[in-house]
Order: C-alpha cells, then sequence, then structure tokens
C-alpha cells in the first residue's frame, strides 16, 4: 500500500488545496506534479507555456486572443491532445496542407484530438480569449518553452525542433 504524503506541493496549491492565481513561467517536469489544470489554463494569458515536459509528454498551456488563431501547423512524429476549458472556435485538419476537409465547431470541454501527420488549425470565433491545454506525446517544444504572443512564437526558430 501506498504512502501518500502532501510534503512536497506543487506551488500552485495552499496547504487546502485552492488555487493559487498566478502560474509561473516554469516547467516542472520531468518531476511528479500534480494541478488543477482547468484553472491553471483559465488564469494562463500566455499563447504557449510548457508545465510540464517528461521524456515522452509535454503538457501546454495557451490563450489564443479574440479573433486569433494557432496557426496553421503539422507535426511529423507527435499526436496531440487539446482540450478547450473556455470560449468557443473552429478546429480544423487534413492530410494536407490545402485541404483541411475535417472541420468541426468547439466549445468548453471539447476535445481535440490530432493524429501525427495531420495538418490542423484552430481558430478563436468567440469574444474572449479562447483558453486550452495541449497535450504532445513526444514533447514538441524545448524544456520551459513560454511564448509571450504567437508573434513570439513564430519568431522561435528552435519551437519546431525539439
Amino acid at each position: 500500500m501506498f504512502n501518500y504524503q502532501h510534503t512536497n506541493l506543487s506551488p500552485f496549491y495552499t496547504s487546502e488545496t485552492s488555487y493559487l492565481s498566478s502560474i509561473p513561467n516554469t516547467d516542472y517536469g520531468p518531476n511528479p506534479f500534480t494541478i488543477d489544470i482547468s484553472n491553471a489554463t483559465i488564469n494562463n494569458d500566455t499563447f504557449r507555456t510548457a508545465l510540464w515536459t517528461g521524456n515522452n509528454l509535454q503538457l501546454t498551456l495557451m490563450s489564443i486572443p479574440v479573433g486569433n488563431e494557432i496557426g496553421l501547423e503539422v507535426h511529423p512524429d507527435d499526436d496531440q491532445f487539446l482540450h478547450i476549458e473556455s470560449g468557443h472556435g473552429i478546429v480544423q485538419m487534413g492530410k494536407q496542407m490545402n485541404c483541411l476537409d475535417f472541420q468541426q465547431p468547439i466549445f468548453t470541454n471539447s476535445a481535440i484530438f490530432v493524429p501525427a501527420g495531420t495538418w490542423h488549425n484552430v481558430i478563436n470565433t468567440s469574444d474572449i480569449p479562447l483558453k486550452l491545454f495541449s497535450i504532445y506525446a513526444p514533447p514538441h517544444h524545448h524544456w520551459g518553452t513560454v511564448h509571450q504572443t504567437k508573434a513570439i512564437a513564430e519568431a522561435d526558430s528552435s519551437t519546431n525542433h525539439y
């Protein structure tokens, strides 16, 4: 039987395990870690923050401004899972960059599965920032990646070379 102790709590929790509002821009991987993922995602204001990076998996938080998008991309070797925490939009996917034949509306609590090698984009069509978290397997971004804005993410030449 396991002996669960609460001596090594994440800085996101007080002793009563309530969420603290500020999210430090740090990567907690590959150490054991727990978090209220919904609150962390809702309170994230960066375009992308790598919150946990392990050898085989990565968690990022994203905030997509009103009227903006993640941007059309493909990850040849990474499967990706996205979960919408607030807002709504459209997800587009396809086998070719110019043929996004899968298009679906997405809402709060939508889960999106993107197979490796699939072109995809998420567009925010709501009047609030689209808040989501993304899981990559294997990791896609360098450990500790923080992109305050999409422009910074696009200028980061290392972002797609994990």
